[in-house]
């Protein structure tokens, strides 16, 4: 393993340690925002304490989002200087916009919320975590114009050896972005509300605090159900999009050395041979493949050597292909997990609109907690396939990885901060995953604690006995042996 391959890894890591926390930021901030909005309009108390106890885990991930997002951006300085100084220009604009603009929102405002809901006036308060939700959002938009301008490169030219930003209005609506950017955020929606059902489930599981976790698990299943289907929908259109302006990344996904017969059929596994480029053993779906692509029973799909040639004509010698395996196998884990997430949210919805929650359904609400892990699975493996497969360029088409490394980096320094950087994710995420389990261990506050925010604190409590009378006709609210009153 030589610095490039090192560094590679320090990015993979850090990446994907980093974006476990950033879509539940996302889909935590919605779901909360959607149980104050019932709270206010209904003016039911227990939505109130929903958004309250569902918002510690938001407060926690969001601390710990914050610093795995520093760690990350540090390595570009440190690994990346060529890549950044080539792409500084580009990058300097969304990222300061993300910065100054939509992350301050969302971290403002999710201090007004915490330290205002005796403060403020419910709309305003509400409004709050509304803001905080779209801050989310927004952050996600530039992050993803600035990753969608590396599948893509738009709005750009390329000055004594940098490029330079031309055209802002080409970057936002860059094509792979408006497919890439529905996508990842209602994936991010998904996340936070699986989180939330999964938890739901895991309480009802053990019939504590019933009513609460259901209304939690009905809003919860209803996102997560929704965030399903779109991210199938478009996650299907983007996969389009990409056959037109990545078609080694779609052919790679296939594991396709040869250009497919017409129709092409979908590889459902495959055994792969990359030093003799060519397949195993083999499971196809006839025509699917080239429905998938073209929407249509028809239609061939172009091979990863017939593409290579194609691209050594047109970019100069070199090796094309990305890692085949990871590239396909990728894919594969991040459908799946998308195909077991709309399966579990729909049987959870049909449950909930049957009016079944109550009844027991101890194998759902066992395997509820364990699908949590489902859409960070199709994250992890949604991005690696988006990062690998784009293989050997940062940016496609002009930038090679290769190229993009520090030079006066040594292998030592990289190796020492891959340490240190992988450490401390490991113990932030460990950390995440104690407090998280503490505090749904927990639960919310009881029903009597609750029932007494708005009684006096200083008034006297009165035993049961204490109210009865002693003879008859007597005042049950005259102390035995004094004319004190005792206040209720």
């Amino acid at each position: 393993m030589d610095v490039l391959d090192l560094a590679r890894l320090q990015f993979a890591s850090t990446t994907i340690f980093h974006y476990f926390f950033v879509p539940i930021s996302i889909g935590l901030s919605l779901i909360i925002a959607i149980m104050e909005t019932i709270y206010v309009v209904k003016k039911d108390e227990l939505y109130k304490k929903m958004a309250k106890f569902w918002g510690t885990f938001l407060l926690i991930n969001f601390a710990v989002g914050i610093v795995t997002g520093i760690l990350q951006e540090f390595q570009f300085g440190m690994n990346w200087s060529d890549f950044s100084r080539f792409v500084g220009d580009i990058f300097g604009t969304p990222l300061a916009i993300e910065a100054l603009l939509a992350f301050f929102l969302e971290s403002t405002f999710i201090g007004i919320w915490v330290f205002g809901w005796d403060r403020l006036s419910k709309k305003v308060h509400l409004a709050s975590i509304w803001l905080v939700a779209i801050g989310t959002v927004l952050s996600a938009l530039w992050i993803l114009a600035a990753n969608s301008f590396m599948q893509r490169p738009v709005g750009f030219e390329v000055v004594d050896g940098r490029a330079e930003l031309t055209d802002i209005f080409a970057l936002l609506t860059n094509g792979q972005l408006l497919w890439e950017f529905p996508h990842t955020v209602f994936a991010a929606f998904a996340t936070g509300a699986f989180l939330v059902a999964g938890i739901s489930a895991y309480k009802m599981l053990r019939k504590q605090n019933m009513l609460f976790f259901k209304k939690s698990f009905q809003i919860s299943i209803i996102v997560a159900l929704i965030s399903s289907f779109a991210i199938a929908q478009f996650g299907h259109g983007q996969a389009q999009y990409l056959v037109k302006t990545q078609p080694m990344k779609m052919a790679a996904s296939e594991g396709m050395w040869e250009r497919s017969g017409d129709p092409a059929a979908w590889t459902v596994v495959s055994f792969i041979d990359t030093k003799k480029q060519e397949n195993g053993f083999e499971i196809k779906i006839p025509y699917l493949l080239s429905f998938l692509y073209y929407s249509q029973f028809e239609g061939s799909v172009p091979g990863m050597l017939e593409l290579q040639a194609e691209y050594e004509q047109t970019y100069g010698p070199g090796n094309y292909i990305p890692p085949v395996k990871t590239t396909f196998w990728s894919f594969r884990v991040m459908v799946g997990a998308g195909m077991l997430m709309i399966l579990l949210s729909l049987y959870g919805v049909y449950l909930s609109w049957r009016k079944k929650l109550e009844k027991p359904n101890k194998f759902f609400y066992k395997v509820m907690p364990y699908a949590i892990a489902l859409p960070f699975i199709g994250n992890t493996a949604g991005w690696i396939m988006t990062e690998i497969g784009r293989q050997p360029w940062t940016v496609f088409g002009i930038l090679r990885t290769e190229d993009s490394v520090s030079p006066t980096v040594p292998y030592n320094q990289v190796l020492f901060s891959f340490i240190s950087f992988t450490t401390i994710y490991l113990i932030l995420l460990g950390l995440t995953i104690f407090l998280f389990a503490r505090v749904a261990k927990k639960g919310p506050p009881e029903d009597k604690e609750l029932d007494t925010i708005d009684v006096d604190p200083f008034a006297q409590k009165v035993s049961p006995e204490d109210q009865k009378p002693d003879t008859i006709g007597e005042d049950p609210l005259v102390e035995k042996g004094g004319g004190d009153l005792v206040t209720k």
